[in-house]
């Protein structure tokens, strides 16, 4: 990464890239049973969910986005080869709110809905609004995973984006990619369906001035299905890393630094 932008403005110490979560958000989350509505089929469901995602949540999205982060996206021809296909959407986790909207925006005008941890259908108010704008909270037993599988199953039959975080906490501004497991591969894998990533990048623009951000979209990636689901996973979830890692050295500034503790903290 170049070093012409402004200096950091702090440095975060972390110990486990794949656990450590930088969020300032205070949330007790609800658990997600059996009796979760993933897939809701009555009319009142559908006219709220297309009056919040379409007319106030995107173009609130574009506005938050546009002026606080600056943000373009770009190679969004790599869609064109499925407009009408189901997907999965891979990106890094940077942002506390921007990361809800970018991939509306991105993929737009595709409708998208987001595997989230429990906190986001448990705030106060929000959390019975995140619903309609695609939110699909990871389950808590055994018997809310067959809902919400068969809800991410049906997304993808719709011909729907399904996000996923494979980073899984948030990191603010970070510039890197971190390690993430195989196991986020699972849905392409079991579905065979076609993924994409999408890396957001920062950029300088001025002193004292928040960077911008540069979204990138790669792909399509396809599962191996000539080895075993596993590999298949392992191969899907290598190849996804490694455009995502090629992508974030476009980054040009710091502006939060991440220190392992221990090797550089002094």
């Amino acid at each position: 990464m170049k070093k012409d932008g402004a200096l950091p403005l702090k440095t975060v110490y972390y110990t486990d890239e794949r656990n450590d979560e930088f969020s300032t958000a205070v949330i007790t989350p609800k658990r997600i049973d059996e009796t979760y509505p993933y897939l809701r089929s009555e009319p009142k469901w559908s006219i709220l969910r297309w009056l919040s995602y379409r007319l106030i949540a995107t173009p609130l999205a574009y506005l938050y986005c546009k002026c606080t982060l600056h943000f373009k996206v770009k190679n969004r021809k790599v869609l064109k080869s499925v407009k009408k296909t189901g997907y999965f959407l891979y990106a890094n986790h940077t942002q506390e709110i921007a990361d809800a909207f970018l991939p509306t925006l991105a993929v737009f005008p595709k409708s998208v809905f987001v595997i989230v941890h429990p906190n986001n259908v448990s705030m106060p108010y929000l959390g019975r609004v995140t619903p309609y704008l695609g939110a699909l909270p990871l389950p808590s037993n055994l018997k809310a995973m067959r809902n919400f599988k068969n809800a991410v199953e049906k997304r993808i039959l719709q011909g729907k984006c399904v996000t996923i975080y494979p980073e899984a906490h948030i990191w603010p501004y970070y510039t890197g990619i971190r390690n993430f497991p195989a196991t986020s591969m699972k849905y392409p894998v079991e579905y065979n369906a076609p993924s994409f990533a999408m890396t957001t990048t920062y950029h300088a623009r001025g002193k004292g001035k928040k960077p911008k951000a540069v979204t990138y979209l790669d792909g399509p990636f396809y599962p191996d299905t000539s080895v075993p689901p596993r590999e298949r996973a392992q191969a899907l979830r290598d190849r996804i890393y490694a455009a995502m890692l090629e992508r974030s050295k476009q980054s040009d500034c710091e502006y939060i630094r991440y220190e392992k503790r221990g090797e550089s903290e002094e």
